[in-house]
């Protein structure tokens, strides 16, 4: 049975609770962060913890523990669940028990959830994946807050479509990025991404790092009206990696299939986190 931390104890996931009282569960008022493991090394996990003390600061959630000490539970947690090959993490910070039920008292929780780690379908990655877009505007796009009904709504709607990912449309007709992903695509032998009101994905920041001299790489607004013109897709997540996709709503990309180019970003990635779990970068 995994074994996860619920606020400074290690305890089997049977027995991980938290009061029916917090505001996570009352008012939906907490951050989380997710990463996954290369070789049972967690993946970027200082930039994911620096993250969750972001997504604090944006909401107003004191967090009591420094970076340093959620750093070694994660990896004491990783340890814990030895019969994992390969592990997903999940670190959330409750906003806490409420006297009135609404406001923050800094008394939130701190837990950290390692289960194994989902195999997605091969299809993704061979064939590509539809997504779609929808008018949808995050409150504190900056923030990874725990109130996720925009983001568990969309991707239904998204399923509903026959895709696996939908990017959200702001009032300018802006992409700025999926429920859980974000979006990049080659035009005119440039390689776009956006660049504000998003966040910021630390799979995204590996990619632009690993791509820099590769490509001419763009970070811009971009308007819906460019869907047409797009030559590759791709998008980005910590569990999904690099996702090649074939169809935006009803609109085929490129030739329909996975671009050589997008390709080539994913056999980078795949050479980095190889290194990563083996400690040689």
């Amino acid at each position: 049975m995994d074994v996860y931390y619920i606020d400074g104890e290690f305890v089997t996931e049977d027995r991980a609770v938290i009061s029916a009282k917090d505001l996570a569960v009352l008012r939906g008022f907490g951050v989380f962060d997710f990463l996954i493991t290369y070789n049972r090394r967690p993946f970027y996990l200082e930039a994911h913890v620096q993250r969750l003390k972001n997504s604090a600061e944006k909401i107003g959630l004191q967090l009591n523990h420094t970076a340093e000490e959620i750093c070694d539970v994660v990896n004491e947690t990783v340890r814990r669940n030895s019969h994992q090959t390969e592990s997903n993490i999940r670190i959330v910070y409750t906003g806490g028990v409420s006297s009135d039920g609404v406001t923050p008292e800094g008394n939130g929780k701190l837990m950290v959830m390692v289960t194994p780690k989902l195999e997605l379908p091969e299809s993704w990655y061979t064939d590509g994946a539809k997504i779609i877009t929808l008018s949808i505007e995050r409150f504190i796009p900056e923030s990874k807050s725990t109130n996720y009904l925009s983001a568990v709504w969309a991707l239904q709607e998204a399923h509903r479509q026959g895709g696996i990912e939908s990017i959200y449309v702001d009032r300018n007709r802006r992409l700025l990025e999926g429920t859980t992903t974000n979006i990049f695509f080659f035009k005119k032998d440039k390689l776009v991404t956006p660049k504000s009101d998003i966040l910021p994905g630390i799979t995204r920041s590996v990619v632009l790092n690993l791509v820099k001299d590769r490509f001419d790489v763009q970070l811009r607004d971009v308007d819906k009206e460019e869907v047409d013109s797009m030559e590759e897709v791709f998008i980005t997540a910590s569990n999904r990696e690099i996702v090649p996709v074939v169809t935006i709503d009803d609109t085929r990309v490129g030739n329909g299939k996975p671009g050589e180019r997008t390709r080539q970003i994913m056999a980078l990635f795949r050479e980095y986190t190889t290194a990563y779990g083996q400690q040689r970068v």
